[in-house]
């Protein structure tokens, strides 16, 4: 059969290409304008499509085959996946991980658990041991916060390079504690040593020169950085400079806090700390066990359900405990100096029952006609109410910065938690408030009696002294004949 081109060019493909039988090499339509090649798979995805072809007259004709096999691979993917499967799976992915749909739940219960447990009777003992043992457990935990955070930042091949840089950063570390500490010593030296004590002296010697000698260790710092700077490692060192000072004033700026609301009386930081662990273990039971509803992105585990019945048991506990930790001298007395004795003083007003009668409210044969309430247990509604509604934000800042470094905990120290720091994010937020609550509601009296002569004894001279006695001497005469 002799056939007329009907075409002005035509693509020729060579014989290797072609899988197909020679008989399938060539495939006419009902028009006779078109002529169609089978092309392989690997050819046909580096055309493009549609191919179009120019017959004689002009007229431009899109290739039915590649029509074809699109629309066969189009039907090869419907049977692949249903749109209903597909549906299903972007669900699946979108969807939050919770704790309660988590198939190891109880395998990290069970190691969650047994680390708490091993906290906090650590944590019991150090409280029974007194105010100075607290100070250093909070000076511990500072050490280990700012490991693993100087660790974030820090890359291997850089730190190889610089041996001395990380140093540097220990350098500024203990430089921000002598000065945060040094100011809390002047306030709270040791007031019952007398001058003739060399360490009393010492000590004197150091507060009094503290804030030079603060100032000194971090100009030596500052220029020990300069000498550090090497070529093409200047970005990241001035980014670990910078990021040293963030930790300094994260560290150290709610620690002052702390260590002062300690001094006040061991109660004032155990009940806000104490409030912040009831709320993170009845959020995490009971999202454990009823948590559906996700609360907020940045934390996927966290829900609706674990807050809202953490924030009822913390605001009850809160009430409850203050009662418990009222009752205790030594919990309540604060603390003037740095001895380490145990506390007997009479108690505040704050700790001292005020008696409610319940009269009609109760029947006659209920055995408690009258109830018993502290003042500080009003006041610690309002900490409970803190530590559940305000507290787990500093949570939720946490989690953001871990997003962001793409990290899941900050350390591994503590098995079921990470590390120091996810264990301290809330603690962080509360230990503020409680010390601006303490001072604005509470405090009373913001001089005491040793404070004065700590003042007097570390400042004034001999003869100073002696006059300061004699004066006192005369008002007190002139107030005595007042009297009589």
């Amino acid at each position: 059969m002799n056939l007329k081109p009907f075409f002005h060019w035509s693509p020729l493909l060579p014989s290797p290409l072609l899988s197909s039988s020679l008989s399938n090499r060539f495939r006419f339509l009902s028009s006779p304008s078109l002529l169609l090649l089978p092309l392989p798979p690997r050819l046909s995805r580096r055309l493009p499509s549609p191919l179009r072809l120019e017959d004689k007259r002009g007229s431009m004709q899109t290739d039915s085959s590649s029509s074809d096999i699109s629309s066969n691979n189009a039907g090869r993917a419907r049977r692949r996946k249903r749109p209903t499967e597909a549906t299903s799976d972007n669900n699946k992915a979108n969807e939050p991980n919770l704790l309660v749909n988590d198939q190891n739940k109880y395998k990290s219960m069970l190691i969650r658990t047994y680390s708490s447990l091993w906290m906090m009777a650590g944590f019991v003992l150090v409280i029974y041991m007194g105010h100075l043992y607290i100070w250093a457990m909070v000076v511990v935990i500072q050490i280990f916060m700012a490991r693993e955070l100087f660790n974030l930042l820090m890359r291997v091949n850089e730190a190889r390079r610089l041996p001395w840089f990380r140093l540097l950063n220990w350098h500024f570390f203990f430089t921000a504690m002598l000065f945060t500490y040094g100011r809390f010593l002047s306030h709270h030296l040791v007031n019952t040593v007398t001058t003739d004590k060399l360490l009393y002296k010492l000590v004197s010697a150091l507060v009094k020169y503290q804030m030079l000698i603060c100032y000194f260790l971090y100009i030596a710092g500052f220029v020990w950085f300069i000498l550090t700077l090497k070529k093409k490692m200047y970005k990241y060192q001035f980014k670990q400079y910078a990021w040293t000072h963030m930790i300094l004033l994260l560290v150290f700026a709610q620690s002052s806090f702390t260590v002062a609301t300690i001094f006040e009386g061991i109660f004032w930081f155990l009940l806000p700390a104490s409030l912040i662990a009831i709320n993170d273990v009845a959020a995490y039971f009971f999202g454990f066990f009823f948590g559906r509803t996700p609360l907020i992105k940045l934390s996927p585990k966290k829900t609706w359900e674990g807050f809202i019945g953490a924030s009822v048991a913390t605001i009850f506990s809160a009430f409850l405990l203050a009662r418990v930790m009222g009752s205790f001298k030594w919990l309540t007395c604060p603390r003037k100096d740095l001895s380490t004795g145990w506390l007997d003083c009479d108690p505040d007003p704050m700790f001292k029952p005020e008696y409610f009668s319940l009269g009609e409210w109760v029947p006659k044969w209920f055995p408690w006609k009258d109830v018993g309430i502290l003042p500080v247990q009003w006041h610690a509604l309002a900490l409970g109410l803190f530590a559940s509604i305000i507290a787990p934000f500093g949570g939720f800042f946490a989690s953001g910065f871990k997003r962001a470094f793409n990290i899941k905990d900050f350390g591994d120290s503590i098995p079921g938690h990470g590390g120091i720091t996810d264990r301290m994010d809330c603690q962080m937020v509360i230990a503020v408030f409680a010390y601006i609550y303490h001072q604005s509601f509470i405090a009373t009296q913001n001089f005491s009696v040793e404070t004065i002569l700590d003042q007097i004894l570390r400042n004034l001279t001999f003869e100073e002294q002696l006059t300061l006695y004699e004066q006192l001497g005369l008002i007190f005469h002139e107030r005595q004949l007042a009297q009589g």
